[in-house]
């Protein structure tokens, strides 16, 4: 018989869970490779982590891809509140506002609130490490965000460059600074391929 404790705990981690599997209804700006619908945050944040397995090598020494994987599968869980922000909307201004920072802190609070203190904390602490982009681990897995939508839309033929009329220097200085910092070799090489596009 499972202690009433236990029970409780229990039943916060599974109202997460089930709260989590929300972020399989937030619609990204992003196509899908194919172009054929928009990705959900849910499968980004997959995506994303799959992308830290197979391009580990071009992570720097101190590293840690399982800590990265972690960050990754957890940093856009916020949206199940907030939706999503694409970096481009509002000429590049709305992503990283102050308004869209406050929105996401509220977010954090309540979503990892619902998890049992010690567990709520470390994810939250994850979360947080992410998003200020400090630490060898957060510095990757932010390129890794920041790399992932231009392959996609590089593959789907624009996909939301073409909705937010995104220049050649606005994919630099939005996302090719973020990239470059945590895997120059990785932008180098994604950069030469873009770059045609813009023409």
């Amino acid at each position: 018989m499972t202690p009433p404790d236990a029970f409780a705990r229990l039943d916060a981690q599974v109202a997460f869970l089930l709260e989590a599997d929300r972020l399989k209804q937030v619609l990204r700006a992003t196509p899908l490779a194919d172009g054929s619908r928009r990705e959900n945050s849910g499968e980004h944040s997959w995506h994303l982590a799959l992308h830290a397995l197979v391009l580990a090598d071009q992570a720097g020494p101190d590293v840690s891809i399982d800590r990265v994987i972690r960050m990754l599968i957890l940093h856009d869980l916020v949206e199940i509140d907030v939706g999503d922000v694409p970096i481009h909307c509002a000429n590049g201004q709305a992503h990283g506002s102050e308004a869209t920072r406050a929105a996401e802190t509220a977010a954090a609070d309540r979503i990892f609130g619902l998890l049992p203190p010690e567990i709520g904390r470390d994810l939250r602490a994850l979360w947080e490490e992410f998003e200020a982009a400090a630490t060898p681990d957060s510095i990757f897995a932010k390129a890794l965000d920041r790399v992932q939508p231009v392959l996609l839309n590089h593959a789907a033929g624009g996909g939301s460059w073409a909705d937010y009329n995104v220049t050649l220097d606005q994919v630099e200085s939005r996302v090719g600074v973020k990239v470059a910092r945590g895997a120059p070799a990785l932008w180098a090489h994604v950069r030469a391929r873009i770059a045609p596009f813009f023409g």
